[in-house]
């Protein structure tokens, strides 16, 4: 259930570029944004790193992560695309949705959704961060006992017609 300090946030998915500006630069703290990045029933996946230090080490996690200050969600999670994969999307095939945040609890998570080609993927320079990628068939990700927790409920909102 969707629900915390800022209801306006908790919207139906929509095309971003059409949204209020209060919804990019809202009044509740924006922590970060990831990426639902699908192609033939299949998603953009990456292992991340193991190390003690971060949240859900060793968890297949989405494209994406914090916001830098000054960013909107849109922003952050095209910058973070480009970092972690090398891919540049058009702002216009993007749609997203806010979330409450699970680390720290209170702010704004985004997710945004869209389809990516086999060009692209075929693109794709994975980056730094991270052990590794693939294009993981989007029930496996669902199912899977290493996918970071709250994308399990998540995704499939963003992925409803």
């Amino acid at each position: 259930m969707l629900a915390g300090p800022a209801p306006h946030l908790w919207q139906q998915p929509g095309r971003c570029a059409g949204l209020d500006a209060r919804h990019q630069r809202s009044q509740v703290t924006l922590i970060g944004a990831k990426l639902v990045l699908t192609c033939d029933g299949r998603l953009l996946t990456c292992l991340r790193d193991d190390f003690d230090w971060i949240p859900w080490p060793g968890h297949w996690d989405l494209p994406g992560g914090g916001a830098e200050p000054g960013e909107t969600a849109m922003q952050c999670a095209l910058r973070e695309l480009h970092e972690e994969f090398g891919l540049t999307l058009a702002p216009t095939r993007l749609r997203g949705r806010a979330f409450p945040s699970v680390l720290p609890p209170g702010g704004a998570a985004w997710l945004f959704h869209a389809t990516i080609t086999g060009t692209e993927i075929e693109a794709i320079r994975f980056g730094d961060e991270g052990q590794e990628w693939r294009m993981m068939p989007i029930a496996e990700f669902l199912a899977h006992p290493l996918t970071v927790p709250h994308f399990r409920q998540r995704v499939p909102l963003m992925l409803a017609p």
